[in-house]
Parts: C-alpha cells; structure tokens; sequence
C-alpha cells in the first residue's frame, strides 16, 4: 500500500527525493498498513539535527484504545550527514521538506522525502496546459485506433 501526496508535485518542483524511516506505534503501522492516513498537508522539519513529519494525519486503528494524536509529529529516520546536507540546502530559505509518499518496505515503514521549491503561479499553469495538450494527443490516437 503506497500513500501518496499528490498535491507535492502540482505546487513543488522536486529536487531531490530520499528515503527515511518512520518511528511509529503499533496502531498507526495498522493504519498505515490498511491506507488509512493522509500526507496531503504534510511536510517536514528540520530541529535540533532531527526530522519530523508534522501534521501527517495517520486515522485511528479502530481496535486501538491507546491510539495517541492523529496529527502528532513523527520522528523520522536518517544518516545525521543526510539530515546536515539539507540542513544546508534549506537554511537559504528558498527550499523546504515534503513527504511525497509513505509506504511499507518489508515489514518497515517508510515514508519518501523531497527537497522542494515552490512553483510560482504561472509554472503551475504551464504544467496544466501541458497535460491538457497530452490529454488531447492521447484522445486523437485512441480515435485513430478505434476508427482503423
């Protein structure tokens, strides 16, 4: 099961991307197992040389009588050289930190991170008028296929 935030790649250009484990409970790896979370308002920060993913919201497990917050932050897991790379990268301002999609590897989970920078209005218009012109030439040759 992958989770993914779709709203990352239509507001951000994404740079970089990297790997990282979560630290989670019992009932939330339930939930996350079942699909039941949502990364769309998520992102990442950087404190005291540690990642968090803040306000990821991660559904009650409904067996669960124990289940913390919802939209608690979540340590999540990395080499201290990759958390000081883009600690670097970011302290310009210009960049940020967004989870671009949380899924299990094995028995793990892990969420996918991306170093990001925000897309001005008009590059988000650019990326619309170019699915649309896709959209139009995918059209024209299933009419084609379906005519010959």
């Amino acid at each position: 099961m992958r989770i993914l935030n779709k709203r990352a790649r239509a507001k951000y250009f994404i740079l970089e991307s990297v790997e990282a484990g979560i630290v989670l409970t019992g009932a939330e790896i339930k939930s996350i197992r079942s699909g039941r979370a949502n990364i769309s308002e998520a992102f990442a920060k950087i404190k005291d040389e540690e990642v968090y993913l803040m306000n990821a919201h991660i559904y009650p497990w409904m067996g669960s009588q124990k289940f913390t917050g919802e939209r608690r932050d979540r340590k999540l897991l990395l080499h201290k050289k990759q958390i000081l790379n883009w600690l670097g990268k970011i302290s310009g301002g210009a960049l940020t930190i967004v989870p671009l999609s949380i899924y299990i590897k094995g028995n793990l989970a892990k969420v996918q991170l991306g170093l990001a920078k925000t897309k001005a209005k008009f590059d988000k218009r650019a990326d619309l008028k170019k699915r649309a012109v896709q959209r139009d030439i995918e059209k024209q040759l299933r009419g084609e296929k379906s005519n010959s």
